[in-house]
Formats: C-alpha cells, structure tokens, sequence
C-alpha cells in the first residue's frame, strides 16, 4: 500500500514526526512517501491509497506556510480521491483554547470535502505536555497502520 505523507511544520517538529512516521510506515512493509515541499502532481504522480497529514498550527489555527500552497490546490482540484483511507496528526500548543490543533482541523476538512475517510480519530500532540512527539506519536501509528491493514 502506498502512503503519501504530507506535512506542514513551522519550526520542523511536525516534519520530524512525519520523518519518524515514515520510517515506521516503511519498517511495516508500507510504501511510504514523504516530500514536506511535494506539490500536488508530485503527490499524483505517486499514485497513492492512503494519507497521511502531520501538520503543526499557526496564528489562529491556520496551517503553515509550507503546507498552504498543497492544501489550496487540493482545494481547487478536488482530486479523486474519494474513499481512500487517511488519518491526521496535529500538533499544537493547548493554551491557545479554541484554535488547539486547528490546522489538523482544517486537514480533517479536507478530507471530508474529498471523501477520504478518516480510518482512527486525529491525534493531538499538545508541545505543552510533551517534548517527545515522534515517540508520542508511535502507538496513534501502531493503530494506524493496523487499521489500513485491516
């Protein structure tokens, strides 16, 4: 199976994240792809059956800057990608109340405007709890890749 995996990242943390799950994906016999600048033929140009988004948030629970330029020509395409499975790991600062984890919000969005669905609920990594998000991250993917398995 061929796993696409997008990240947005701000001060590389999510990029680090979606490195380690890329390495995991890859160790689990996945194909897995992750190019944190891809654009959407490079994406398309993988083919692939599943998703997976790893993005911080910025200001006001927007995506960052590096992810925005996908995320809207996604938006404008709508590429058929309908009924493929995926799954989002959002990063963000919970003392920021109502916009913790919205660029992972955003990405949910998405989704459902494409029609992939969302094989386990996101994952939230709040950075005022944990310093460790790759490892904090493993079992989300554990499940993850069980759920694309199954």
């Amino acid at each position: 199976m061929k796993i696409a995996i997008l990240s947005g990242s701000v001060y590389g943390t999510a990029e680090e994240v979606a490195r380690h799950a890329e390495q995991l994906l890859k160790n689990a016999g996945f194909d897995a792809w992750h190019n944190p600048r891809a654009g959407l033929a490079d994406v398309q140009a993988f083919a692939p059956d599943a998703f997976l988004v790893v993005t911080s948030t910025t200001g006001m629970g927007e995506l960052p800057d590096n992810l925005q330029p996908l995320y809207f020509a996604i938006r404008d395409h709508l590429p058929a990608w309908s009924g493929l499975p995926g799954g989002v790991i959002a990063l963000g600062d919970s003392s920021y109340g109502d916009t913790f984890c919205g660029g992972g919000e955003l990405v949910r969005e998405l989704y459902s405007e494409l029609g992939i669905r969302e094989v386990l609920p996101m994952l939230r990594l709040d950075s005022s709890e944990s310093v460790t998000p790759e490892s904090d991250a493993e079992p989300w993917l554990a499940e993850f890749m069980a759920a694309l398995q199954g």
